[in-house]
């Protein structure tokens, strides 16, 4: 293969100077993505005439790699990280025998770190571990090979792996004796994040092309009751973090059980934002201390221990070396005798980037893009081709391992057309998925749409999801832009920066540009004619579409984790709102305190967030928060009310709020009245949540799972065609204390609404076991079960007689009357009207039905909202409803009359030229942009993290929130 006959087989990258002419060489290149801290070697290994074989590339029919030290590090990083666990816990006060476990790399053989391992498991399994630290629970992050190895090791203890979803249940086991096991818990990305958009599903395709659509969770649902995480996932900047500094901090200030990390990924600064170095074999821990975010090197002092070695398999060379090897002199042969790359098996051909100093035809793309990438500005927003129009192409799936770019490539640039590389994600694995981002130019519609026709079918002929397991490629077309034509900033006039494009942030933009006459003339500083909105997205095309069709607003790129970027578009602006979840606020607020900038968001005051209050304060900046819907304008029509009623020398007696967002009255129709506008699990689940208010001077406290059955009707005089109930939320008590009437007030009470009858039947389907979170037994089988095979077992486990839905495809009148009666009689309805809803509702979910359970499905919460997300979505044209209304009692001491002072406001969607606009994101958006002008127009003087408590804000935001259409009505009862 090559001149000389001489081939090199390495691991490492060798140095430049190290590569020799008319070679053939092997080892780990990362060049194949067109890396570019890795294109110095590869135009090295071209001069030189070179051929490449990279080991990555290397796969099995099965498409997994055959070359890799991964299981050697995850067995590694778990026996280190268990030594120097029984060495914090004896510092901690506990003694385990985890003390006599050494590190890996002072047995003789790996056979002799697991006999090791095996004895102390023993130990456990007799004599058992400290109460004061059970549960003691291990979370692995990812299923790959580094994680299967630190499993492994994990295996040999006494052990139960458990589901995410039980560790809750799992925490809230108190035992006051020794326990005899350990407890593991495997997590992938869908335990991490959740989607930002309440109507969609977790979809791992989707979450690897867009990360920006969904929110991080794990410092929720996961962190919490974790002992120790096990980090063996692969992460890049543009995916959340697994555990930012600031989410950490609060887990530690809530009475976390964590005790230490194994970063086996030893990505620093990455995925734990906290483990910021590495540390070596002769000293693998340092122990962070998050109430000073500090690191020190000694494993005595309060915080966590971390353990961060990158050269894990070293520890095991012999066997490391001996697998690697084993595997490697299967390829060595053919690669020393083969005279040319013909003669050698499909997999090594493959695997050969370069050969005689040109590139294979595999790899031609890297070129391609290479150029582009170096051609591209690195500003924000780039200027288009040099071509009269342009679309934005999204390519998604296994670009990379399938060679799928190079057919994406030759399509445009055969058809006349061109491209630049805006962004590039790849996969680190050959399981995962990579990403590009091209902007694709023609110089006509006709050459563009040849283009897109011809990568559609592309996406078609790889993206048949009957033919393949998974999809190999996915693609989504942006607008076509005619180029010089884009909306571009007018100088002067003033800049608003909405960060985020999801449905909240239209009504935003739109409110601002198109309200520049309450800007204040008076300041001569200011252009008075117009507001200029930016709307900045981790994908400019979904900027695009959200402005579409506005004045006044340009679309961009941002990274909000890229803080050099991030500041430079800040910097642009006058006032910041923030859309985007609320884990990045704290982040972007820093980023604005240094600027000088302010801040409107409408999420809650969290932990990181209440800590910038003086920074802000010191810098002049206003970080105005909850300014939307449920918190904001349900904050400004209770202060308006409590500070009237104070004026007049009034006591609160009696402060209740309730509000909802439900379908309209004539989008409410199916059984249950509802439409889940966002996750049917996030809502069953928020339906469950323990509450507390006072009432009549007592203190009312409610069981999570006896939440839906403590729903009270509401009849509200002013809405007689609404049959309501509500549900007590979370904590009212804590409003109290915000609207200072908790001395005065006997009742402070905030509800959730619904339609009457909702909760009735979802406390039946409670009962039934339909959310119950337990993998069950039926869905764990290979051949699937049915739906109605399903809803029997569930009524089989309730003694429920199921003959009314066994042995026909359709259920009669008589048969649901059956069902009726037995729902009744077993005590599961307490009315007959709510018996005969719930058996509806079931029907209506397609319960009774012969079809095949999906797969990922796996318990009986699974399936029941996968049915809800099908059933009850909103259609094209329907709409939602929000409902918030307000009631205060007031008392005089000089013998006036007890008032009654109501206000509500109804709102509903809107559907304007086609386009439609939910009711949510217009109470959402619409205050928030309020707070933007309100600062635009210098009425906000308090400086801080603040509410919309203050007269300053609320009665200039609620008449202008009038003015634009949502309306509050009021009204006084003596």
């Amino acid at each position: 293969m090559a001149a000389a006959g001489i081939r090199f087989i390495g691991i490492k990258q060798p140095k430049l100077e190290m590569i020799l002419p008319d070679r053939a060489y092997g080892f780990f290149s990362h060049t194949h993505k067109a890396q570019k801290e890795n294109m110095p070697l590869l135009d090295k290994i071209l001069e030189e005439r070179v051929s490449l074989f990279d080991y990555e590339l290397i796969v099995g029919d099965d498409g997994k790699r055959l070359l890799a030290f991964g299981k050697f590090a995850g067995t590694a990083g778990l026996i280190d990280f268990l030594h120097g666990l029984g060495q914090r816990y004896l510092g901690l006060g506990y003694s385990t025998p985890f003390l006599s476990l050494g590190q890996s790399h002072m047995y003789p053989s790996l056979a002799a770190a697991k006999s090791a391992v095996i004895a102390i498991g023993e130990e456990i399994a007799t004599f058992g571990l400290p109460s004061g630290i059970c549960p003691i629970v291990f979370v692995f992050t990812g299923t790959g090979s580094v994680s299967q190895g630190a499993q492994e090791i994990f295996k040999l203890l006494p052990h139960t792996f458990i589901d995410a979803e039980k560790l809750p249940e799992l925490s809230a086991v108190q035992s006051t004796k020794r326990v005899f096991q350990l407890y593991g818990c495997v997590v992938s990305s869908r335990d991490m994040v959740t989607p930002n958009d309440p109507n969609t599903r977790f979809n791992k395709a989707d979450y690897y092309a867009h990360p920006e659509h969904y929110r991080p969770v794990f410092h929720e649902r996961i962190a919490p009751y974790a002992s120790v995480i096990v980090n063996c996932m692969y992460w890049e900047r543009r995916f959340p973090r697994l555990l930012s500094i600031d989410q950490f901090q609060q887990l530690m200030k809530n009475g976390c059980p964590l005790v230490g990390i194994s970063d086996i990924t030893c990505d620093i600064g990455g995925s734990i934002e906290f483990v910021n170095k590495s540390t070596s074999i002769e000293s693998p821990f340092f122990r962070y201390d998050p109430s000073t975010n500090s690191c020190h090197d000694n494993m005595e002092g309060s915080g966590v221990i971390c353990l961060a070695v990158d050269i894990l398999p070293t520890e095991f060379s012999k066997e490391a070396s001996q697998h690697f090897g084993d595997i490697l002199s299967k390829f060595v042969a053919s690669l020393a005798s083969a005279k040319g790359l013909l003669e050698l098996p499909l997999h090594l051909r493959k695997a050969c980037i370069a050969h005689a100093g040109g590139l294979t035809s595999l790899y031609e793309y890297i070129p391609r893009m290479r150029k582009t990438l170096i051609e591209l500005p690195p500003a924000p927003t780039n200027p288009l081709l040099d071509k009269k129009y342009s679309t934005l192409v999204s390519l998604s799936g296994h670009l990379f391992d399938k060679f799928l770019i190079n057919e994406a490539l030759d399509i445009i640039e055969t058809a006349g057309g061109s491209f630049h590389l805006v962004r590039c994600d790849v996969g680190q694995s050959i399981d995962d998925t990579s990403y590009s981002e091209l902007e694709v130019g023609a110089d006509d519609t006709a050459t563009l749409d040849k283009i897109i026709d011809s990568l559609t079918s592309l996406a078609a002929l790889h993206g048949d999801t009957n033919a393949r397991r998974d999809i190999e490629l996915s693609l989504k077309i942006g607008k076509v832009n005619e180029c010089g034509t884009d909306d571009s900033m007018v100088e002067g006039g003033s800049m608003v920066l909405i960060l985020g494009a999801g449905r909240v942030c239209r009504p935003a933009a739109e409110f601002l540009t198109s309200y520049s006459n309450f800007i204040s003339s008076s300041d001569n500083n200011r252009d008075t004619d117009q507001i200029h909105v930016i709307v900045a997205s981790l994908y400019k095309k979904d900027a695009e579409e959200t402005i579409d069709g506005i004045k006044n607003a340009t679309a961009t790129q941002v990274d909000v984790a890229d803080t050099k970027n991030l500041s430079n578009l800040v910097s642009q602006a006058e006032v910041v709102v923030s859309l985007l979840p609320a884990s990045f606020h704290a982040a972007i607020a820093r980023v604005c305190i240094e600027l000088k900038k302010h801040l409107v968001t409408a999420s809650y005051v969290d932990e990181p967030m209440s800590k910038l209050d003086q920074a802000a304060e010191g810098a002049g900046v206003t970080i105005l928060c909850e300014m939307g819907l449920d918190p904001g304008i349900d904050h400004m029509m209770s202060m308006k009310m409590i500070d009237e009623a104070h004026a007049r020398k009034g006591k609160i007696k009696s402060f209740t709020s309730f509000c909802g967002g439900l379908p309209s009255p004539a989008s409410a129709n199916n059984p249950l009245a509802y439409k889940f506008s966002w996750s049917p699990a996030g809502a069953i689940r928020a339906g469950r949540n323990p509450a507390v208010y006072k009432f009549l001077g007592e203190i009312i406290h409610v069981d999570g799972d006896k939440l839906y059955e403590s729903a009270k009707r509401l009849r509200l005089p002013e809405l007689p065609a609404f049959a309501l109930e509500h549900l007590p939320n979370r904590n009212s008590l804590m409003y109290g204390d915000l609207y200072g009437i908790s001395e005065e007030a006997s009742t402070v009470y905030r509800a959730t609404l619904r339609y009457e009858g909702f909760s009735e039947i979802m406390a039946t389907f409670a009962k039934i076991g339909f959310f119950d979170v337990v993998n069950h037994p039926l869905l764990q089988q290979t051949t699937r079960p049915t739906y109605r095979d399903f809803l029997i077992e569930l009524f089989n486990a309730q003694n429920i007689s199921t003959t009314a839905i066994k042995g026909s495809s359709e259920v009669s009148g008589g048969q649901e009357g059956e069902l009726i009666s037995r729902l009744l009689s077993f005590g599961h309805c307490k009315e007959k009207e709510i018996a005969v809803k719930t058996v509806k509702t079931i029907k209506f979910l397609g319960l009774y039905e012969e079809t095949e359970i999906p797969k990922n499905c796996s318990s009986a919460f699974d399936v029941i909202c996968q049915r809800m997300e099908q059933r009850l979505a909103y259609g094209h044209n329907e709409q939602d409803m929000v409902l918030l209304h307000h009631e205060v009692e007031v008392e005089y001491p000089d013998g006036r009359p007890t008032e009654k002072h109501q206000a509500t406001l109804l709102e509903f969607g809107k559907v304007e030229n086609g386009r439609s606009t939910t009711a949510m994101a217009l109470t959402v958006g619409i205050p928030a942009a309020i707070g933007a002008l309100l600062l635009l127009q210098n009425k906000i003087q308090r400086k801080g993290v603040i509410r919309p408590l203050e007269p300053e804000i609320y009665i200039p935001a609620l008449e202008i929130l009038e003015s634009s259409g949502i309306k509050l009505a009021e009204r006084v009862e003596t």
